[in-house]
């Protein structure tokens, strides 16, 4: 079969492992000189569950890596994910260089990635943000250095990154208008090359552009399809069972998009009403970005696929998504595929004659997703 054709901007989120003593940097380094680009260091921004009572979250900053093409245009990020641990040695001295910069305050650490130096030394990244707050570094046993205010109130701990954090590695493709095939099938065999692994916890992500979905009726008709069908899609795929951060919606989602007052609102009061049903982004299919109108990162997102070493059963699925969210927003939403198994539900989507194949015949294979 050749690679499906995805009619969609979309860009993908790939989970991967580099081997013992090589990181992404490598990974970078090769597809750099695989398009005769560049690459440039940047902080990765990410957040983890904090033990600390009365604060959640600790927002993370992390070494990614950039990778431009010859002609200056955005080829693919390589980033860490706090979710990928298995198989890591977490006794593993820190490699010298990498460190990460952690505050329970993301939007001080997004104005420190803004304006610190990606490339410099942990020292180097901090000195600039400790002025900005009239003081001067604290430095603690371990490498670790403080950012605190005029009254010793911690804003941010820069410490070395141990455990092996160099070898998760998350390739992030730019948004990707035509040859998806071509562009993720190519990246993937330079993983290979470099002797990457999938992850136990691995999954892969597709941000689909959301310009078309911004309209009260499309949305709810996505909301209904995928809470009819959301569970069967994302056993027929094949989800990775071990990965994290899956989940439902909130329940008040679905009660919001049936209501005919939500089918009439403008976009503006609709988007303002999805922000009120508690979405967030750690579930199966992410539509905060969408609702929160976020200008860096304005898609829907569909979490549940598996990762790949190669781009095919990636496209596969990617073309499924696709067909489903074609119907959301086309004429035809009102019928039939909502309503019936997600056998019916594949057939009536206008799917390639072969990625139809490909999915009607898995949805016999999987007592599951068979016909309910």
């Amino acid at each position: 079969m050749d690679f499906p054709v995805i009619g969609w901007k979309a860009g993908f989120e790939i989970e991967l492992m580099m081997p013992r003593g090589r990181s992404r940097t490598d990974l970078a380094l090769r597809v750099a000189r695989r398009c005769g680009g560049t690459v440039s260091r940047f902080f990765h921004p990410q957040s983890e569950p904090s033990k600390v009572p009365g604060r959640p979250t600790f927002e993370n900053l992390t070494p990614g890596f950039r990778v431009r093409d010859g002609a200056g245009r955005l080829v693919a990020s390589f980033v860490d994910d706090l979710t990928l641990q298995a198989g890591l040695n977490k006794d593993a001295p820190p490699r010298e260089g990498w460190y990460r910069i952690v505050s329970d305050d993301g939007r001080l650490l997004r104005l420190l990635a803004r304006h610190a130096d990606a490339e410099s030394e942990l020292e180097g990244a901090l000195m600039p943000f400790a002025h900005l707050f009239g003081t001067e570094l604290e430095r603690h046993d371990g490498g670790m250095l403080r950012v605190v205010d005029e009254r010793r109130v911690s804003v941010a701990i820069g410490a070395p990154l141990p455990g092996e954090r160099e070898r998760p590695c998350e390739i992030v493709t730019a948004p990707i208008l035509e040859d998806h095939g071509a562009i993720l099938s190519a990246l993937l065999d330079d993983a290979a090359a470099e002797g990457c692994a999938v992850p136990l916890e691995s999954a892969t992500h597709v941000h689909f552009d959301a310009a078309a979905l911004q309209d009260a009726r499309v949305v709810a008709a996505l909301v209904d399809v995928l809470s009819r069908h959301g569970d069967s899609l994302k056993r027929l795929v094949g989800f990775n069972p071990h990965c994290v951060r899956l989940g439902r919606w909130p329940e008040a989602l679905a009660a919001l998009t049936r209501s005919a007052a939500f089918a009439e609102m403008a976009w503006p009061e609709a988007r303002a009403a999805l922000m009120q049903t508690g979405l967030t982004k750690y579930c199966d299919y992410n539509l905060l970005n969408l609702a929160a109108d976020h200008r860096d990162k304005h898609t829907f997102e569909v979490r549940v696929m598996p990762t790949s070493l190669t781009a095919q059963p990636i496209l596969l699925a990617t073309a499924l998504f696709e067909g489903v969210l074609r119907w959301a927003v086309g004429p035809g939403r009102e019928g039939a595929p909502v309503s019936s198994g997600v056998s019916g539900l594949i057939a009536g989507l206008g799917l390639a004659r072969d990625v139809e194949r490909h999915w009607l015949d898995r949805a016999f294979t999987l007592p599951h997703a068979a016909e309910r």
